[in-house]
């Protein structure tokens, strides 16, 4: 299980690594498992208390409902092996801590008692440490002071060890300068989209038996999915919002804070170019001017894009001695050289945005729609206890519909379903996991609403007839055949062209396009992403057909140029990407002590502990 530490390296080897512990231990509570002796194993003497693997078990599950936005189940957590990846960290957090302990590696109590008084969990409103919010929150996780202090000096100690084995790392300039080159490599590709244009002979007409054999050999293709009948109850802020008083003042208010919203000077979509001194500056509008760059060549020539050029939108204040003249300047024009504080510089002006200036009375109907729903939104939240408790007594959505503002419905739900209650992803959510012998409950939707849901029966999915589905078959067939005769036309042209430098793609009769300078992160509208990634796996004037979907491409690349790795742009890379594999070489090493503890002290493992964790935790 030490390998599992890799992945938790990187935050191990920081102090921050700390902080976040510290916090997990008191922002999650942990169910109590026997004796504070109870262990899910241990490696040489630092045991792994079950309470400890309960708390980072339920810490882990916690942040990954966070990230998926929805609940998941423990056995969920369980299939994805996160419970393992726990274990493996904690292990491994174990090896290093006994590392520590037989090294005599400690703390003393000032730098423990400095690092408790840090922790903002025990800081009252002013930022002091205060000890009563210290006691109380240990209290409320059922640990007790010198417990939390041991868990915390063990974790200092640890945290000695990792930094003492991590720092100092560095990566080969020889790998890194493997991994730039690979990355910045630059190459022109000649490609081609076979089109239905480029095929010599017309499709077949398929006969009525060939498409009911196409039907029963591709059922699954013309099939009709799993429905469920759904009864249902809803109220959302669209239904009560008409409802609803509106202060007049509290708009005027609101209003008056959102001013600036309301009431904009005129500004422009600006791009700027900033240059070392006056005299680059003029040589690049010359060359502007006479037509020999474009601005995105002007962009390049000074390692940047026209993303890392554009401004946004500004106002003429917000470009300080330029403004004068960028807003004088037409549309689509290039005002400068002018003088900045950051230097010289070009501006392209590329749209006008003309100045807002909407009155209270203009707008009042947009923040009075605004107010009454979120009015609303309150309402549904205030009575949401209520509808619950009509549920639990034994109301049925029936009763609700009668009862309350809650609107009934019934629907056919399946994949296709779209729009109304069907159109929320809450309700897609619930629809997809409610059994029969689920009990209604009240969800809330993603805009305040609230829904409760029944399921009354399922439909199957089912293979639709072919007389029903013989439109689609027939399509379906045509592009399969038609897909076949790109194919076969991509195959000849790959034959023709590759080995042969003097052999162009265009020879072959197909549409051609030469894209140069392309990078493994470069973007083409018309050309497949994996048909460009394709063109980097192959030799100069090496050519491959690719599939994607149901488009046919064919990729040949007839230029390779290695980068400067030391100009300003590819340099900036190079020190990243010297950090990442010194990171990742740091991993290795931490990964690779921990192991090397594991085996040397003793590594035990508890599985009916584990077992025992687990089974509470479902």
């Amino acid at each position: 299980m030490a390998n599992k530490l890799r992945t938790h390296g990187k935050n191990t080897i920081v102090w921050v690594l700390l902080g976040l512990i510290v916090i997990g231990l008191i922002g999650f509570s942990a169910h109590n498992f026997g004796s504070s002796t109870a262990s899910i194993g241990s490696v040489g003497g630092t045991k792994i208390s079950t309470n400890d693997y309960a708390r980072a078990l339920q810490q882990e599950q916690n942040a990954m409902q966070a990230q998926a936005g929805k609940p998941l189940s423990f056995q969920q957590f369980q299939m994805m092996g996160l419970d393992r990846r726990v274990q493996g960290q904690l292990f491994g957090e174990a090896a290093f801590e006994n590392a520590a302990a037989t090294l005599g590696i400690s703390v003393s109590d000032q730098e423990l008692a400095d690092r408790i008084t840090q922790i903002q969990a025990f800081q009252n409103a002013a930022g002091d440490f205060d000890r009563t919010a210290y006691e109380m929150a240990l209290r409320n996780q059922g640990m007790k002071q010198r417990e939390f202090e041991q868990k915390l000096r063990a974790e200092m100690a640890r945290s000695i060890v990792q930094s003492a084995i991590a720092s100092g790392v560095h990566a080969p300039d020889a790998e890194v300068n493997a991994y730039a080159n690979y990355m910045a490599q630059t190459r022109t590709v000649s490609w081609a989209e076979v089109t239905r244009q480029d095929l010599a002979a017309a499709l077949p007409t398929p006969s009525e038996d060939e498409l009911k054999a196409w039907h029963d050999q591709h059922s699954d293709k013309f099939m009709s999915p799993e429905t469920k009948q759904i009864t249902y109850v809803w109220i959302s802020p669209d239904m009560i919002a008409d409802k609803v008083q509106v202060n007049e003042d509290a708009l005027k208010k609101e209003y008056e804070s959102r001013i600036d919203e309301f009431q904009q000077p005129e500004r422009r979509l600006v791009e700027r170019l900033v240059y070392p001194d006056m005299e680059s500056a003029k040589a690049a509008r010359a060359a502007l001017d006479a037509g020999d760059k474009d601005f995105a060549a002007l962009a390049q020539d000074r390692g940047l894009t026209l993303q890392d050029a554009d401004m946004g939108d500004v106002t003429e204040s917000d470009l300080g001695k330029a403004g004068k003249d960028v807003f004088a300047a037409a549309e689509n024009s290039v005002v400068g050289p002018v003088e900045t504080d950051l230097g010289p510089a070009l501006f392209r002006v590329n749209g006008i945005l003309a100045a807002t200036n909407r009155s209270f009375d203009e707008v009042r109907s947009e923040l009075g729609d605004e107010a009454s729903h979120e009015t609303a939104r309150r309402q549904i939240a205030a009575e949401r206890s209520k509808l619950e408790d009509d549920l639990a007594g034994g109301a049925t959505l029936e009763d609700m519909a009668k009862d309350t503002d809650m609107q009934l419905g019934t629907l056919d739900y399946g994949p296709q379903s779209e729009g109304g209650l069907a159109g929320y992803a809450a309700f897609r959510q619930a629809a997809e996991a409610v059994q029969s012998d689920d009990f209604p409950e009240i969800v809330e939707l993603e805009d305040g609403g609230l829904f409760a849901l029944r399921l009354d029966g399922t439909t199957p999915a089912a293979v639709i007839p072919f007389d029903t589905s013989k439109d689609q078959v027939k399509a379906d067939w045509e592009a399969a055949k038609l897909l076949e005769a790109k194919q076969a036309r991509a195959d000849e042209a790959v034959k023709a062209v590759t080995g042969k430098a003097d052999t162009q793609l265009s020879a072959t009769g197909l549409l051609t396009t030469d894209s140069p300078n392309l990078s493994r992160g470069s973007y083409l509208e018309d050309l497949s992403q994996v048909a460009l990634a394709k063109a980097f796996t192959l030799k100069l004037n090496e050519a491959a057909k690719v599939t994607d979907g149901s488009k046919v491409y064919v990729v040949r690349p007839v230029l390779i140029s290695q980068p400067d790795l030391s100009s300003d742009k590819n340099a900036k890379m190079v020190d990243s990407l010297r950090d990442q594999v010194s990171q990742s070489l740091a991993n290795d090493m931490l990964d690779l002590y921990a192991r090397t503890v594991q085996s040397e002290a003793g590594m035990q493992i508890n599985s009916n502990a584990i077992s025992g964790v687990n089974a509470q935790m479902r």
